[in-house]
């Protein structure tokens, strides 16, 4: 029988005759798998057997859909390869795989215990431990189990300082304080952060891996600010950003030798997809600050960018930064008037979930969320109601729930549902509330400040607008402020005081033109018209007029184009799967495909 070392001619015949028919045009699979299960009936040793079981585990893969049979191939590669002393690339490549396997088919209670038996046993083999450390601190993310990956990321960080990998070191520490931003332990991730940011200073690796550990590293600046709503604040740090993915895209790294360090031997993302997610934070970034047209230029750069990128390679990252670019447009469309348009998007969104189902699960919550906010734009408030109750069952996120119960606020306040609004103000109490975000306790008190309207208490909704206005004018949130600005123009006339009720409504319309808010552009050329009128300016009086008429028109049409398409029903659908039968039109359609 042949050794590993001395393998017998039966052997090495089958396996390049595997090989021929693998790599002949076209790929003769069925016979390639063929030939490899030949060798099983030759009672190979050990070693050949695991071998062989991986390699079929693989083609079958790649190539086939037959999961189960590749599971089987790589649960006999992995059980008799444990036993190998010595035998780590089979070992170890076969535990991954599987693993892998396993989380496809959501049994992660079985990828769990592979994993980590595979890194008792990596000691001796540096990489493999590095990469079954991401893989498990991985797996844990997906199951919310932070303080797990935390401590496994940790653990990496420590272990590639003692295998002297800078770089693996700094992606751990990163992938940590990622980690720590989805939790929101703001204080861990600035600490984290601060440290990170240090070591990349004095690194001194190749050019491509020093630039992709500072994109890493500036992308999480900038969320980290973003999520605390400085919108202000994050702009030094988003011109580094953009500066430093111009560097990357411009260095190329097959001139660069391979690492000698096999822990070296890691990437955090190609840098294809680093410029999707760059656009994506753009977006971001320009969605908060209230820039819709810059928001909407780089979501359509984006998207063109991940459509190239999906033909190469459909990897379920594209999707999940697919979905989170709809939902920021879908919110720009809404603002600028463009229901008809949103809706096909919510639905292409839907869509974007049916084919990566896992993104449901983490993004259910926003969908819901976007069909409410859509429902309120058509003055469907019964949908909108149902739709963020919807969104509140499936929420974990404090922010999302913030925002969810402000515009829930905003549905009772029109529908004049004192006792609801009363429950829910003490939620949204911005002196309490549970986010951290500055935009969000910005928004709140605007919040009280519209209900104190609705109610003519003046003097108390002035003073809650003019703390709005300080912490929006604070951070350049440029919606809130135009809002808070038409809204206070609103009380000052109301309180026959026309003079201060143009020096609140003037700018306000000039900033709602600039974002473009069509609705708050609406809301002023209105209250512009009555000022005119009590000014006897009858010229300006008429020319308002003419904007507020247009305004309408425009609104009006869009409102009646959106509730004909049969994708408006989907404001109906609060449980279960997407319906997807509920779709007409051919934007629609056109997204899909």
């Amino acid at each position: 029988m042949a050794s590993a070392q001395n393998p017998d001619p039966w052997y090495i015949s089958l396996l390049g005759l595997a090989e021929s028919f693998r790599t002949s045009n076209p790929p003769n699979i069925r016979l390639c798998v063929h030939c490899l299960q030949s060798i099983f009936n030759f009672k190979p040793p050990p070693r050949i057997e695991a071998r062989t079981h991986l390699q079929l585990g693989n083609i079958l893969l790649s190539h086939t859909k037959n999961l189960d049979l590749a599971r089987q191939h790589l649960e006999k590669a992995w059980n008799i390869s444990s036993s190998i002393s010595s035998f780590d690339d089979v070992r170890f490549e076969a535990g991954s795989i599987l693993a892998q396997i396993y989380e496809k088919q959501t049994q992660t209670q079985l990828a769990k215990p592979i994993l980590r038996k595979a890194i008792e046993m990596s000691l001796q083999a540096p990489y493999w431990r590095c990469r079954l450390l991401f893989q498990l601190a991985q797996i844990h993310v997906a199951e919310k189990d932070f303080v797990s990956a935390v401590s496994l990321l940790g653990h990496g960080s420590d272990f590639a300082h003692t295998a002297r990998s800078e770089y693996t070191r700094l992606l751990f520490l990163l992938a940590k304080g990622l980690v720590l931003l989805v939790e929101k332990k703001m204080s861990e991730v600035h600490e984290c952060l601060t440290m990170a940011g240090q070591l990349i200073e004095v690194y001194h690796g190749s050019p491509v891996q020093k630039e992709s550990l500072k994109v890493f590293f500036l992308v999480l600046q900038v969320c980290h600010y973003l999520m605390a709503g400085q919108v202000k604040s994050v702009k030094p740090a988003l011109k580094q950003l953009q500066q430093s993915i111009q560097t990357i895209t411009q260095l190329h790294q097959e001139d660069e030798p391979l690492p000698i360090n096999p822990v070296d031997l890691f990437q955090w993302m190609p840098k294809e997809h680093m410029c999707v997610l760059v656009y994506l934070v753009t977006v971001m970034h320009s969605m908060q600050a209230g820039y819709m047209d810059k928001a909407q230029k780089y979501t359509d750069k984006a998207l063109i960018q991940i459509e190239k990128l999906k033909m190469l390679d459909a990897h379920p990252l594209l999707s999940a930064f697919q979905l989170m670019l709809l939902e920021h447009i879908i919110m720009c469309r809404l603002i600028m008037g463009n229901k008809s348009v949103a809706i096909q998007e919510i639905f292409q969104a839907c869509h974007v979930c049916q084919q990566q189902p896992r993104l449901f699960t983490s993004h259910g919550a926003q969908i819901h969320t976007l069909l409410g906010l859509y429902a309120m734009s058509m003055n469907c408030m019964e949908a909108a109601e149902a739709q963020f109750n919807t969104a509140l069952r499936l929420s974990t996120d404090k922010d999302l729930w913030t925002f969810i119960n402000l515009n829930l606020a905003i549905v009772y306040l029109r529908q004049n549902r004192q006792s609801e609004l009363m429950g829910l103000l003490e939620r949204i109490d911005p002196e309490r509330l549970t986010s951290t975000s500055h935009s969000m306790k910005a928004s709140a008190y605007y919040v009280h400040g519209l209900q104190a309207f609705f109610q003519a208490r003046y003097n108390e909704a002035k003073r809650f607008l003019k703390e709005t206005l300080k912490m929006a004018n604070e951070e350049d949130l440029n919606r809130l402020t135009s809002c808070s600005l038409v809204l206070l123009g609103h009380i000052f006339l109301s309180l026959g005081n026309s003079r201060e009720a143009m020096n609140m409504v003037t700018p306000a319309m000039q900033l709602a033109a600039k974002i473009p808010d069509v609705h708050v552009q609406l809301w002023a050329s209105s209250l512009l018209k009555d000022l005119y009128r009590l000014c006897g300016d009858p010229v300006h009086e008429a020319e308002e007029y003419r904007i507020h008429n247009n305004f309408s028109q425009s609104l009006l049409k869009d409102h009646f184009q959106s509730s004909q398409m049969s994708e408006h029903n989907l404001i109906q659908w609060t449980e279960g799967p997407c319906p997807f039968h509920l779709n007409s039109s051919a934007v629609g359609t056109s997204a899909m495909l």
